[in-house]
């Protein structure tokens, strides 16, 4: 079975009515990144930072997958299928993707402040119970905090990513600009020669490898693009 490793962004979950956190209207033109993703903003005012992710939580209930997020899943039928994904939703999963890497973290997990990466602290939220407050502990004591990789922290799952890449038959990237690092760098271990497809209705700043082929569409259009003409005989 051929392996595919796909590498999805915020434009991945867009069309399913979730704001990005970049560009135009992003959530970072609401509320700065320093006050809400970082350690020192929840270190400042954690009550601040909870009412951000129970919001974003909340959100995230009341959307569903995309066809573009099924189509991914779909792929599972033909395919050995890794998803490594920047996105903090859990539209994959609930699209049926069985292999998901979440490189920036989970939004309807929450985990210790005390050790935000000790996994022994990580509980998922309940659909009836998705948000948190002050005086919400984890089993070490500490205060409950979102289960989000915040800037300034380290990437725990990057190695993962990065094995997963290894003898893989193609690579597809969704709905991401390649300007975050380090998932963007993940474009660097593609074998030689494998097959890359860049689904974005937009340019990206990246300097592309020449044999990216970029489909512009949005992650809908542009999956059904990809099965329709460029896996047909894959």
């Amino acid at each position: 079975m051929k392996k595919i490793v796909i590498l999805t962004g915020a434009g991945m979950s867009v069309e399913s009515g979730l704001a990005t956190f970049r560009g135009g209207g992003g959530l970072w033109d609401n509320y700065p990144v320093e006050q809400v993703a970082t350690p020192e903003g929840f270190a400042a005012n954690p009550s601040l930072v909870l009412e951000f992710y129970n919001k974003r939580r909340v959100e995230l209930l009341g959307v569903a997958p995309n066809e573009g997020h099924r189509l991914v899943a779909s792929l599972e039928e033909k395919y050995d299928v890794t998803v490594v994904t920047q996105n903090v939703d859990d539209l994959h999963e609930r699209a049926g993707s069985t292999s998901v890497i979440h490189l920036h973290g989970e939004l309807m997990k929450v985990c210790s402040s005390r050790n935000p990466g000790d996994l022994r602290y990580v509980r998922t939220l309940q659909p009836s119970a998705p948000t948190i407050k002050m005086g919400d502990l984890a089993a070490d004591g500490s205060q409950l905090r979102p289960f989000i990789v915040w800037f300034g922290e380290a990437v725990p799952l990057m190695e993962d990513a990065v094995v997963a890449m290894r003898d893989i038959d193609a690579f597809i990237i969704i709905g991401t600009s390649l300007n975050v690092y380090p998932a963007a760098g993940l474009l660097h271990y593609a074998p030689a020669g494998v097959p890359i497809y860049l689904i974005d209705p937009n340019d990206v700043a990246a300097v592309l490898p020449s044999n990216v082929v970029h489909i512009r569409n949005g992650a809908s259009e542009g999956m059904r693009r990809l099965i329709d003409t460029y896996l047909a005989d894959f």
